[in-house]
């Protein structure tokens, strides 16, 4: 099981790699009116990677397995930000969103947990 695990995290890590040294770019997102919905689309599937394929997320249907757990860990919108700015240990820095589309993330994530802003 445990080996299973780690092949995923592999891949997971590979595919990141792979897209952030092609120079992939987060797909371009028109601005919602409600930041909230940025954040969730960008989580789901407008990053690069997506957030979704690691973290688990209740309220984004997504259960991911190599990131925390976001609805256990309930990060502030500051913590979520600085961690899409500077990446946190396998997670790398998102180079590629803009400083709104971070905080839209951030913000629909610390909503989506009950983390606070």
């Amino acid at each position: 099981m445990q080996s299973h695990l780690v092949r995923g995290i592999t891949r997971i890590a590979a595919v990141a790699a792979l897209a952030m040294t092609a120079g992939l770019q987060a797909v371009p997102v028109m601005a919602a009116e409600d930041p909230l919905v940025l954040g969730k689309q960008l989580f789901t599937k407008s990053a690069v990677p997506a957030c979704m394929l690691c973290h688990t997320l209740k309220d984004a249907d997504a259960s991911g397995a190599v990131g925390p757990n976001l609805d256990e860990l309930k990060p502030n919108a500051a913590r979520v930000a600085k961690a899409l700015r500077d990446g946190l240990g396998q997670m790398p820095p998102y180079k590629s969103l803009s400083e709104e589309q971070i905080l839209a993330l951030a913000r629909y994530v610390s909503q989506a947990t009950g983390g606070g802003n």
